[in-house]
């Protein structure tokens, strides 16, 4: 498998971080918004390479390189995937600094976490940023230190063409990592986030009927977890019923709740329940 290893900035004022638009989208994709990303040169160092992309591709001098974080994750290049090595660094420019973008860039902006969601993120920036979030939230952490000896519950959503025919699935484990329960129910023609949070409604009512107090919620996808956690707003108006549905449910029913963020390949047990679920209901359609 082929590796591609980046060097990122994150450049921050007032507590915003700022974001280059593309002039044009890769391939065919629409333009993006992303954090100043750059490739290292053959003897660069990963620090050297990236005060030189600051310089080309702002038109500023850091006076800071300080490393964050170094994040990998997998995605499509064509029609294979590619791992993906992002080294993640904070930026410092002097007060008199001033932004002057190159022709990669049309614009540029300081944005804030809630306004994350108004804009298309490239893959690599959205990963970063996200990541960045989860370990700011502390709100969260002390959530989940609450939980840590309650219930488990993974859940997934599943829509097959995104609007597609959708499934839901959970499993739950007790405190000692047995298996309670799991199942899944098929929720008809939805888009891959209604499903979603049709997965997580599911779990918080399968927790209710057993009783459960403490619970640690479980799922793959990133963007819901942050916002069952308050890191990005709801803008959906499809989302806002079911996502203020969960909410009282939870304010009303539990003692300690957490919703945790996992990797697609630590789920994969929800992940098949919503699948079993829609190949369920066909199966029966076609018998009827």
């Amino acid at each position: 498998m082929k590796q591609r290893v980046r060097v990122v900035g994150i450049l921050k004022e007032g507590g915003e971080v700022l974001l280059m638009k593309r002039r044009t989208g890769r391939s065919s994709e629409p333009v993006f918004w992303e954090l100043p990303t750059g490739k290292i040169k053959f003897g660069e160092q990963p620090e050297e390479a990236m005060s030189r992309t600051a310089l080309e591709y702002l038109g500023v001098d850091v006076n800071e390189v300080k490393l964050v974080d170094v994040v990998t994750f997998l995605a499509f290049a064509g029609s294979s995937q590619m791992a993906n090595l992002y080294i993640v660094y904070e930026l410092g420019i002097s007060k008199n600094s001033k932004i002057k973008p190159n022709e990669r860039y049309s614009a540029f902006k300081f944005l804030g976490k809630d306004e994350f969601s108004k804009v298309r993120m490239d893959e690599a920036t959205s990963a970063v940023l996200d990541l960045e979030n989860e370990k700011n939230n502390t709100a969260s952490i002390e959530n989940y230190r609450e939980t840590v000896n309650g219930a488990t519950i993974y859940i997934d959503g599943s829509s097959r063409g995104n609007p597609g025919p959708s499934g839901v699935g959970y499993q739950i484990l007790s405190e000692d990592g047995k298996v309670i329960e799991r199942g899944g129910e098929f929720i008809g023609f939805a888009t891959s986030r209604v499903a979603e949070y049709y997965g997580l409604k599911l779990g918080v009512d399968k927790a209710i009927e057993k009783g459960l107090k403490r619970v640690r919620f479980i799922g793959d996808n990133l963007m819901m977890i942050n916002q069952m956690n308050g890191i990005y707003k709801i803008k959906n108006r499809d989302l806002l019923p079911i996502y203020a549905d969960i909410r009282k449910k939870v304010a009303d029913n539990f003692e300690a709740v957490s919703f945790v963020h996992v990797k697609r390949d630590q789920n994969t047990e929800a992940d098949r329940e919503a699948n079993l679920a829609i190949d369920r209901h066909f199966d029966e359609s076609v018998i009827k």
